[in-house]
């Protein structure tokens, strides 16, 4: 298998107009494909680097190492073969080793930019390929591995055959959101679909979770489903609070493959699922774009960009400024600045590099360590002190609802929400926003892929469930995150879909681009989880960070003291946290 410079390897990220996911799948593909070859037709593949080739891309996607003998007991093939074949691609640059001791004895493997280059020049030439054999143009962008491969309408939700066997009635605990609230409006919907009641109680964010860390300590659940917060996933898990929903494997429901990926990762530890999501809310970037137009601006791809159109957008004189922005004391401004150190390419955790971002999950003691004197985060701290300057005079008392209210009335032209705050601008004809937004995913620093940080949720089962309840419960979990139903809660008032297949609704797509603009960004790989690690330190870290912030802010505290401070309380707080559950 001869691979040259021909292919063109491209600077800067391996992956950037295709997704790792999307690239993972395809490796799953081939493998399959190797395999049902081999078992239908009796035929020996001739290209044995292959089966290497598809293991050690694959790992590096995922951010496991491979060292000699994993990879030479992966491949299949016998142990001479496969060291002489490894050696050989060694020295056709398509394999790198790297040191993993001092003196160099020991050594992990891992893909060439080459080897990626190769994979992903071959993954757009079967796309076109497979795409005609299903009766799409050669030139068609479609999602390798997704639901559907051209525009259907998602058929309405069925009812039962049987209804649930749940006596006294499917209860859910719900956020109070619109999405959650859309559910609500739909009670008797699903009351008909189910066969039985429906009850319903919705809590504000913080009640949601006492509540649910309280009901773990009941004998029997008050709740058949609990909704969960993604970044509540591995403190819930940990502290055996809901339970596994399913197995994940080569034999798993196709239905799983219509979920965002990054969405479904964070229900998955390892090959066990304990939730369904049943909404992708990343925070995006938006924009008047109106006034962008007026003023002959582009909209900005860079920090430095935004910066510039803040100066030039900022008029306060006629009662608008040029961003509105979280800035309320603690959690708020907190999480603001997390995700501003993302901007700058810097988790606000010491995560281990995967693919193009940094793995969120299975973490070691060595990966929980605050990074807030990292040099970006120092970059971080002044360009926010910067852009206070073109912000509202009421910014540092805004929290999530705040900022996308002051956008909404035209008192910003540009701002930060998530797509499930967006119908009070994207419902409401009266404000000045509605149909003259742009949505991108956030501004980014030097050198850094701009990305949207993920937020959302799950929709688990309470641990303490009983097991009678289970298989009825799970079937009404399925039902509720499922593409019927999305579909039925944007037709009532939500703008948030956790699925492929509802995002090319027609009918959901027409007349609401932000649907269209996160299922592009879930496609090309820049929905990340990682800006908001699912650790159980991390209520503590934000809450920390956003006072020392907002002191700097308030200038009392100079960005390097405020973030020596931050660091050294984030510091002990976790160590005290972990002896504790020690």
């Amino acid at each position: 298998m001869e691979l040259t410079e021909r292919h063109g390897v491209r600077e800067g990220g391996f992956f950037s107009d295709m997704s790792g996911h999307e690239l993972d799948r395809f490796l799953d593909f081939v493998s399959r494909f190797l395999d049902e070859t081999q078992d239908c037709l009796g035929l020996d593949m001739p290209a044995r680097e292959v089966p290497i080739m598809v293991q050690l891309v694959r790992s590096h996607l995922r951010g496991r190492m491979e060292t000699p003998s994993s990879l030479i007991d992966s491949s299949g093939l016998a142990r001479g073969t496969a060291h002489r074949l490894i050696e050989d691609m060694v020295d056709r640059g398509l394999i790198t080793k790297r040191p993993r001791t001092k003196s160099g004895k020991t050594f992990s493997l891992h893909p060439t930019p080459l080897l990626i280059d190769a994979w992903l020049n071959y993954v757009r030439r079967m796309k076109a390929l497979l795409g005609t054999v299903f009766g799409l143009e050669e030139d068609t962008d479609y999602f390798f591995g997704a639901s559907y491969l051209s525009s259907a309408a998602v058929a309405p939700l069925p009812v039962l055959s049987e209804k649930l066997d749940l006596p006294g009635g499917l209860r859910v605990l719900l956020h109070a959101d619109a999405t959650f609230m859309a559910m609500q409006k739909l009670k008797r919907q699903f009351e008909l679909h189910f066969g039985v009641e429906l009850s319903v109680r919705a809590l504000s964010i913080d009640r949601l979770h006492e509540e649910i860390l309280e009901d773990m300590t009941r004998p029997v659940s008050r709740y058949d489903i609990v909704t969960c917060d993604l970044c509540w996933m591995e403190e819930l898990i940990r502290a055996g609070a809901i339970r596994p929903i399913d197995q994940m494997g080569p034999g798993s429901s196709l239905e799983y493959m219509d979920f965002h990926p990054e969405a479904l990762s964070t229900a998955l530890r390892g090959e066990t699922l304990y939730g369904l999501p049943v909404q992708t809310t990343p925070e995006l970037f938006i924009y008047r774009s109106d006034l962008f137009a007026e003023a002959g601006l582009a909209p900005p791809a860079t920090l430095a960009e935004m910066l510039d159109c803040a100066r030039a957008l900022h008029r306060p004189e006629i009662d608008r400024s040029g961003i509105c922005w979280n800035g309320a004391r603690g959690t708020p401004v907190g999480t603001t600045f997390m995700m501003l150190m993302a901007d700058f390419g810097q988790p606000v955790l010491n995560l281990p590099p995967m693919g193009d971002g940094f793995r969120g999950q299975d973490l070691g003691p060595e990966h929980l360590v605050p990074m807030l004197t990292a040099p970006k985060a120092l970059e971080a701290a002044e360009f926010l002190v910067e852009l206070l300057t073109y912000s509202p005079p009421s910014v540092l008392q805004m929290s999530w609802y705040e900022r996308a209210k002051c956008y909404a009335q035209g008192q910003a032209a540009m701002g930060y929400c998530y797509t499930q705050i967006l119908p009070i601008i994207e419902n409401d004809p009266t404000s000045p926003a509605c149909g003259r937004t742009g949505y991108l995913p956030h501004p980014s620093g030097p050198g850094q892929r701009p990305i949207a940080p993920l937020g959302g949720w799950n929709i688990c089962l309470p641990a303490n469930l009983k097991d009678s309840r289970f298989a009825a419960v799970k079937q009404a979990a399925q039902t509720l995150t499922s593409a019927a139903a999305t579909k039925l809660y944007i037709e009532n008032g939500s703008l948030v879909s956790s699925r492929f297949s509802v995002c090319n609704d027609p009918a959901v797509a027409h007349d609401r681009p932000v649907i269209a603009t996160v299922d592009k960004l879930a496609r090309a790989g820049q929905l990340q989880t990682w800006p908001r690690p699912a650790v159980p330190q991390l209520n503590t870290l934000v809450r920390i960070l956003g006072e020392e912030i907002h002191t700097m802010l308030l200038r009392n505290k100079k960005p390097g003291a405020a973030l020596r401070d931050a660091q050294a309380r984030c510091e002990r707080t976790m160590v005290r946290d972990q002896a504790v559950r020690d």
